[in-house]
C-alpha cells in the first residue's frame, strides 16, 4: 500500500493496522484517512514516520497512534461531531457538544503515546 496519491510507502501498513492494532476498516477506508491521521500524529510527536533512533516500543506506539487516529477520522471525519434526524429516524455519533473529529482523534492518539516520551510540544 502506498501513501497519499501514490507518494511512496504508507508510514503504517494495512497489515499492521489489522494485525498489530486490531483495526476493522476496509483497506480503501484506511488509505483514505491515513493522510489526516499521519498529519495529526506528526503534530503531536514532531515525526511524520517512525525514526531510526526509536526503540521497538516507541515505533509501535507511533504506529498505533496513527491507527487510533485513523479509526476516529473514519468514524467522525475531521469536522464537528454530531448527528442527524429524518422523521422519526435519528443517528447520533457525538460525544460532547462542540467536539470535533480531530479532537477525538487527538485523544485516541495521545492514549496510544502515553508513557513513550513521544508527545512533543514546543518550537523547533
Amino acid at each position: 500500500m502506498t501513501g497519499a496519491a501514490g507518494c511512496g510507502p504508507a508510514p503504517v501498513s494495512y497489515d499492521f493496522y489489522l494485525d498489530g492494532y486490531g483495526g476493522a476498516l476496509a483497506a480503501a477506508d484506511f488509505s483514505e484517512v491515513m493522510p489526516a491521521a499521519v498529519r495529526l500524529v506528526a503534530s503531536i510527536t514532531g515525526a511524520r514516520g517512525v525514526r531510526d533512533d526509536w526503540d521497538a516500543e516507541q515505533a509501535d506506539a507511533w504506529r498505533r497512534a496513527v491507527c487510533a487516529a485513523a479509526d476516529a477520522f473514519a468514524e467522525y471525519g475531521e469536522g464537528r461531531v454530531g448527528g442527524f434526524s429524518i422523521g422519526s429516524f435519528s443517528v447520533t455519533n457525538y460525544r460532547d457538544e462542540g467536539t470535533t473529529g480531530a479532537e477525538v482523534a487527538r485523544e485516541a492518539a495521545l492514549a496510544e503515546l502515553a508513557g513513550t516520551g513521544l508527545c512533543w510540544s514546543g518550537v523547533r
